[in-house]
């Protein structure tokens, strides 16, 4: 059993980072587990233009700063997914697919997830034409036909992205009669010649081995309508990635985002939560407060000086 570290954080995306780097130059062992590369979400963002000193970075660049910032101050073990989570009288152990930890307290930092649209055909094809992730895989769509489907920022800026790569025609599609994202994408939108369809719900994606088409109901007047289209992007929101917060018994509301204090702290002593698996607003910047709120607030448990 590995009994080396004071804190583990579980997650490497901006909360994670940032919980990583406060909690280090606060004299803190401390371990970071990620299942992927690190990043989170963040790392699929086309680009960022609101994350202050940076006009304009990619997601994937901001991502790798933060976890190479991190790296001066933690252990970060990306690749290695944690797959268990118990609470002892005064520890917790923790129990990933390459070993055991005895840890004194943790940080959940362990974000969201796409949103599916749960549609007959999303699941059947995915990764042949259905994606959740225009960085990833908009590359594989360029001269061709596609869809974002969504109206808040994350669709506007998928929708952006891919027109700029180089796909031939990109729609937004989104279900009510207004989008919602910030007003200088709108027009960015607009001003790139993206299609944007209001009012219209996917009910249906098709194609027999590779996408083909996706048949929209038209919510004005209830007809049907279908969109030849080479891939589609699903841009419609997040859910927690709540798992651990289960096995630890912790308080969450009702759409499953862990309940915290104005101090990241969870129902259950030792164990602190930042970022997305949160909820409320979900930027990168109110990640990263959050993220250092938490490593500082876990110093209570760990016999550090407390700096409130």
């Amino acid at each position: 059993m590995n009994k080396n570290y004071e804190l583990a954080i579980i997650g490497a995306g901006a909360a994670g980072c940032t919980a990583a780097i406060y909690a280090g130059r606060s004299g803190v062992k401390t371990v970071v587990f990620d299942r992927g590369s690190g990043g989170g979400l963040m790392f699929t963002a086309p680009k960022i233009e609101n994350y202050p000193g940076f006009k304009e970075i990619t997601g994937m660049e901001l991502a790798t700063r933060f976890v190479e910032h991190a790296r001066r101050y933690a252990d970060i073990h990306l690749g290695e997914e944690v797959k268990n989570i118990t609470k002892t009288n005064d520890a917790f152990l923790i129990e990933t697919d390459k070993d055991i930890y005895e840890i004194k307290a943790v940080i959940l930092s362990t974000g969201s997830n796409p949103r599916k649209l749960g549609v007959d055909g999303e699941e059947k094809l995915a990764g042949k034409g259905v994606s959740y992730c225009a960085t990833c895989d908009g590359f594989f769509f360029r001269g061709k036909k596609v869809a974002v489907v969504g109206g808040g920022n994350t669709a506007l800026l998928d929708a952006i992205y891919l027109k700029q790569i180089g796909c031939k025609e990109v729609y937004l599609i989104h279900r009510r009669d207004a989008l919602r994202g910030e007003k200088a994408l709108q027009i960015e939108a607009e001003e790139k010649g993206i299609k944007i369809l209001l009012s219209r719900k996917v009910k249906k994606i098709e194609g027999r081995e590779d996408l083909e088409s996706i048949v929209m109901e038209n919510i004005d007047d209830g007809k049907e309508e279908t969109l030849d289209i080479d891939g589609v992007f699903i841009a419609v929101g997040e859910e927690p990635e709540n798992k651990l917060a289960k096995m630890l018994n912790l308080d969450m509301d009702e759409e499953g985002y862990v309940k915290v204090d104005r101090f990241q702290r969870t129902s259950v002593r030792g164990v602190y939560a930042a970022g997305d698996i949160t909820g409320g607003i979900r930027q990168v910047i109110t990640s990263a407060a959050e993220g250092a709120i938490a490593a500082l607030t876990s110093l209570e448990v760990l016999g550090k000086k407390y700096p409130y």
